[in-house]
Order: structure tokens, then sequence, then C-alpha cells
């Protein structure tokens, strides 16, 4: 079993995927990046009349991930580890 599935496994079970995905929702609004995104998406419809929902997210996501700020990343990482430290005694 990979890190990564460990990981999703263990979140979901104990229930902090959902406290983990609330806590990346209020600090990617609180620093200004859904705002951001929303940006990007109008300029990409306004650049392609006919664009459909599935070619709109694979052309911003790429872009929208690199303005993913590295504090909100730094923080993130550290809770998942804490998360793993206290249930699973896994040393990271």
């Amino acid at each position: 079993m990979t890190f990564t599935k460990s990981v999703d496994q263990t979140t979901i079970l104990q229930g902090d995927r959902s406290k983990l995905k609330d806590l990346l929702r209020l600090r990617l609004n609180a620093c200004g990046w859904s705002d951001q995104v929303r940006l990007l998406c109008r300029e990409a419809i306004k650049e392609q009349d006919s664009i459909n929902c599935d070619a709109l997210v694979q052309q911003v996501t790429p872009k929208a991930r690199a303005l993913i700020p590295d504090t909100v990343k730094k923080e993130l990482l550290q809770k998942i580890k804490t998360i793993l430290v206290q249930q699973e005694g896994i040393d990271i």
C-alpha cells in the first residue's frame, strides 16, 4: 500500500478528511485564491466562446494549482502529519 493511499484511508476512516477539506477551503478563500480562479475561468471562456466544462477544468486546473500559496500547502501538510502521528503513531 502506498503512503498516499494510507493517508486517504486513515483520514476517511477517522472523519478528518472533511475537516481537512474545510480548512483548505477556508484558507484558499481567505487568501483570495477562489477569486483568482474565478477570473481564470472567465478569461478562458472569453478566449474560447464554445468551451465545455471538462475543457475548462482541464485548462484552468494547472494554473489554479500553481496559484495555491506555499503557506497553505505547508499548513495542510503539517495538519496531515499531526493527524497521522496522533492516530496511527506513524513517525514522519
